[in-house]
C-alpha cells in the first residue's frame, strides 16, 4: 500500500472540530468552546462542524449527516486538520457511508482515539492517508487541567516532519526482538468491531492496542478473534501495548501478554502511553516503524 502523507500543522492553520461518534452531552458543550479557546490562544483558527451538537439517542445525530460533515471538512481547502470531539459509539454505523475518494484527493490530518479508531483504520485502508491516534476535544483539550505531556506530544507529532522516536514510560518486554512494519491499531474493542470488513493492512504491520474497563478474558478473546484471521496473523510483525485501564486482574493480564509473545514469536512490548488516561501520546497510523527492544522508531510521516 502506498500511503499518503498529510501536511504538517502550522501556526495559523484552521482546525475543524467534528462529532462523528457519540453525542456531545449537555455537560460537555462548554468543553467544545474550551477547545476552541485552547487552540486559538496558541495561534490556530477553529471551525465547528454543522453537526457538532446534534443528538440522536447516544449518537452525534444522523449517520448520513456525519458522513456529509466529514466529506465537507476534507473538501474544504481552508481546513488543515480535523479533530474529533469525542469517542463513545457510532463509527461502525458510518464507515461504509464515507466518500474515501474525497479523502484520498484531499489528505489532511485526522485525529482522534477510542471509537474513532474505526475511522482511522478505514481511512488508511481505503484512502491510504496516514492519520493519528490523538487526544480529542471533550476528553482532553476542553479540560481545564489538560496534561502538558499530552499537549507536547500532540504538537510535536503533528508539526514536525522529521522521524519520530517513542519509548515506553514504564517498559515491559514480553517477547524481545526487532521487527518492522506499518504502525497500525488503536482501541482494541473498536478494532475487533470491524471484523467482517476489509480492514487489515496488506503488508507487515506493528499492531498497537489499548483499552479500558474490560475483563482480562475479554481482552484475551479480542486478541484471539484477531489472531484467528489468517491475514492478521500472517502480516503481524509485532505488538505495541498501550495502557489497559481498570482491568479485572493485572496478574492475568501480564500472563496473557507473555503468552501472546510466546505464541507469535515476535516482539511484544508494553508500557507505551497510548491510553484513555490523561497522559497520552499522539501516534501516526500508517507510518513505517521499527520496533527494537523497548524503542519504537517511526519514519517521516508528514509533508512540509
Amino acid at each position: 500500500m502506498e500511503t499518503i502523507k498529510p501536511k504538517k500543522l502550522k501556526k495559523g492553520d484552521t482546525i475543524g472540530i467534528i462529532s462523528l461518534s457519540g453525542a456531545v452531552k449537555p455537560e460537555q458543550v462548554q468543553k467544545i468552546y474550551n477547545t476552541q479557546n485552547f487552540f486559538e490562544e496558541k495561534g490556530y483558527k477553529t471551525v465547528l462542524s454543522a453537526n457538532i451538537f446534534d443528538r440522536k439517542r447516544y449518537l452525534a445525530g444522523e449517520d448520513e449527516k456525519k458522513a456529509d460533515c466529514l466529506k465537507e471538512f476534507f473538501k474544504n481547502p481552508e481546513i488543515n486538520a480535523i479533530l474529533c470531539s469525542r469517542g463513545g459509539y457510532g463509527a461502525i454505523r458510518v464507515i461504509n457511508k464515507i466518500d474515501y475518494e474525497v479523502i484520498k484527493k484531499n489528505p489532511k490530518i485526522f485525529a482522534g482515539y477510542s471509537d474513532t479508531t474505526a475511522y482511522s483504520t478505514m481511512i488508511l485502508k481505503r484512502a491510504g492517508v496516514i492519520n493519528f491516534s490523538a487526544p480529542m476535544a471533550c476528553s482532553d483539550f476542553g479540560e481545564d487541567d489538560i496534561s502538558d505531556f499530552t499537549v507536547q506530544s500532540f504538537f510535536e507529532t503533528l508539526s514536525d516532519t522529521k522521524a519520530l522516536e517513542i519509548k515506553p514510560a514504564t517498559p515491559e518486554v514480553y517477547y524481545d526482538g526487532n521487527e518492522q512494519g506499518v504502525l497500525w491499531g488503536g482501541n482494541l474493542a473498536t478494532v475487533v468491531s470491524l471484523c467482517g470488513q476489509d480492514f487489515i493492512p496488506d503488508e507487515k504491520f506493528l499492531f498497537f492496542a489499548e483499552d479500558l474497563n474490560e475483563d482480562v478474558y475479554k481482552i484475551d478473546k479480542m486478541f484471539r478473534q484477531l489472531l484467528n484471521i489468517k491475514q492478521f496473523k500472517e502480516n503481524l510483525a509485532g505488538i505495541v501495548l498501550g495502557e489497559f485501564l481498570d482491568v479485572s486482574s493485572e496478574k492475568y493480564l501480564q500472563e496473557l501478554f507473555y503468552e501472546l509473545g510466546e505464541e507469535i514469536k515476535k516482539p511484544v512490548v508494553g508500557g507505551f502511553k497510548i491510553s484513555h488516561d490523561r497522559d497520552k501520546i499522539t501516534v501516526p497510523i500508517g507510518a513505517w516503524a521499527n520496533l527494537d527492544g523497548e524503542k519504537l522508531s517511526i519514519d517521516s510521516y508528514l509533508e512540509d
